[in-house]
């Protein structure tokens, strides 16, 4: 076969609608199917096989056929690995959370007070105000206020220390 350049242009200009085509109906992307054509010539003129003109058409589909079917399969373990990466990540993060709740768990019943919890517990997990609170225990809200930013310091600085 004749790989002069203005031959080689010939080839490339007859052939690409086809190849891209085939190539895209695989792919279904525009960049990979242009890669994978692109891939195909690239290849031709690099190691300019002894190919029968009559045979050039055949060729170049099963060439492009098996680029694109190599672009899927590596897109197809790509998108694999990333989300074998997401899973990771979220299983570190769900850990570190839990660690995290322990850690403030035992902050809470180790440095506090049961009145600094009890405290906490109708501010936080009753959304109750510092008016209601106060109410419901008898104290000031100062007195509730000053109770939850020592108790949030504590916390902090336990917190702190566990990192």
């Amino acid at each position: 076969m004749d790989y002069s350049l203005k031959h080689f242009e010939l080839i490339y200009k007859t052939h690409y609608p086809a190849m891209y085509r085939l190539a895209y109906s695989i792919t279904e992307d525009q960049e990979d199917s242009r890669d994978a054509v692109g891939h195909v010539f690239a290849q031709l003129w690099k190691r300019q096989p002894n190919i029968n003109p009559a045979s050039i058409r055949g060729y170049l589909l099963a060439a492009t056929r098996n680029q694109s079917v190599s672009i899927v399969r590596e897109r197809m373990l790509t998108t694999e690995l990333l989300e074998d990466q997401l899973v990771e990540q979220s299983r570190q993060q769900e850990l570190e959370h839990e660690e995290l709740m322990n850690e403030l768990g035992r902050a809470i019943s180790e440095q506090l007070t049961e009145q600094d919890r009890r405290i906490l517990r109708m501010h936080y997990d009753e959304d109750m105000t510092y008016r209601q609170t106060a109410d419901a225990l008898g104290i000031s809200p100062s007195a509730v206020n000053k109770h939850i930013r020592k108790s949030l310091s504590k916390i902090r600085a336990v917190l702190r220390f566990a990192k």
